[in-house]
């Protein structure tokens, strides 16, 4: 195709105006491609726009495959290096967004998340990219020289087809699994998805006890399938939330237990047989309102039968109790959801996609990037660099 082209045919379709599609739009208008990125909402980036308490978590500056779960852990690595979140950094000082680091690396936008939406909009429009709002795909088509993409305004050709659609996390933004049901159409396979960085349910035994401590904060090490996580957990009135508690969502499966450090670094044994030792009579969950909040240290000797004063505390209880504090185990009952969860883990199986290009193996001209890929990132701006990156290495191809 040429610049000289038919109405309603380009170079390049991109279905997912969010921040995978923009950076791919961008980069391929670049090369001089003609690009139109189709999106069924009105609004360009709701996700961008609701990140980070509207300040957007744009990157992370410690960004490494590492902080990515995948069915295959070295798919990521390329797109990765290629695009790094000082390539982001250099693009958003170019355009004069003030940001800061928040903690652990995380980069946000000193005043807003629209100042992300706006750069990639206007990355996109220096790039002659068009912008199909309000549009709702239909069917995908292929023949041996084009994509047809067959909307409620028509239909549209193409000579590569990249699907930014996102997945499943936050319906009410516009999320579906769009993505997947064209990845299948095209005998792409799916890694199962799961709700991921999202709080936990508590057990309705665990409920009993614990879900009258609403807003309780805790300084926590969470483990999860062998990845730990020391940061906050805050109890939600149906289960655990917070930083630490959505960082072990994403590595944890149905039916599995969670382990909670209730102390990190702190040496409970020697400080419980202090206590026992000075002769201390009140009880546990008093002594315990010491280093807990009150509330919790009430609700967990409750939940543990440990009505017994501190001077009365044997060996074998003190070591008990130092196993609990630091090994606090909890079966979850599940997630609160896609409807809350942040990202969705799961997607697209890279094994059939190209590293370098994210293109579909069998299916020359198909793209996939973003969320839609097997590529999950932790808490902290990881999938945003990944959106970035995915979308780069498939806007340098297509």
């Amino acid at each position: 195709m040429t610049n000289i082209r038919e109405e309603n045919s380009y170079d390049v379709i991109i279905i997912g105006a969010g921040g995978a599609g923009m950076m791919c739009a961008a980069q391929a208008g670049r090369r001089g491609r003609s690009v139109a990125l189709i999106d069924h909402s009105g609004t360009i980036g709701r996700k961008i726009l609701i990140s980070g308490g509207g300040r957007c978590n744009f990157t992370n500056i410690n960004a490494t495959p590492a902080n990515f779960v995948s069915k295959n852990p070295h798919f990521a690595k390329s797109a990765l290096a290629r695009f790094t979140p000082n390539d982001f950094i250099t693009m958003v000082r170019d355009h004069h967004i003030r940001y800061h680091e928040k903690k652990l690396g995380q980069l946000f936008c000193d005043d807003s998340a629209e100042q992300i939406v706006d750069m990639l909009v206007a990355e996109c429009e220096s790039a002659y990219a068009e912008f199909i709002l309000d549009c709702r795909v239909f069917s995908i088509e292929k023949s041996e020289e084009s994509f047809v993409v067959k909307t409620q305004r028509g239909s549209f050709y193409c000579q590569s087809l990249v699907i930014a659609s996102g997945g499943l996390s936050i319906p009410k933004i516009g999320a579906t699994g769009f993505g997947y049901e064209v990845a299948k159409q095209f005998g792409l396979k799916i890694v199962p998805t799961a709700p991921a960085l999202d709080g936990f349910t508590f057990s309705q035994e665990d409920l009993r006890h614990f879900g009258e401590l609403s807003g309780v904060s805790l300084d926590c090490v969470v483990r999860s399938n062998g990845a730990s996580f020391r940061e906050n957990i805050l109890f939600t009135h149906t289960g655990l939330s917070g930083p630490a508690s959505l960082q072990a969502s994403l590595y944890w499966n149905k039916s599995d237990s969670i382990e909670i450090d209730l102390l990190p670094e702190q040496d409970i044994l020697v400080w419980l047989k202090s206590k026992r030792e000075n002769g201390v009579r009140a009880e546990l969950k008093n002594v315990l309102s010491d280093i807990f909040p009150k509330r919790f240290a009430e609700k967990l000797c409750e939940a543990n039968n440990l009505d017994i004063r501190a001077n009365q505390l044997n060996d074998r209880q003190i070591q008990e109790l130092d196993k609990l504090l630091h090994a606090w185990r909890i079966k979850p009952e599940g997630t609160v959801g896609y409807r809350k969860a942040e990202v969705t883990r799961g997607g697209v199986d890279t094994d059939g996609l190209s590293s370098k290009t994210m293109e579909a193996k069998q299916v020359p001209g198909l793209y996939f990037i973003g969320e839609v890929v097997d590529v999950t990132g932790q808490l902290g701006g990881f999938n945003f660099q990944w959106a970035w990156a995915s979308g780069f290495a498939a806007g340098q191809s297509v």
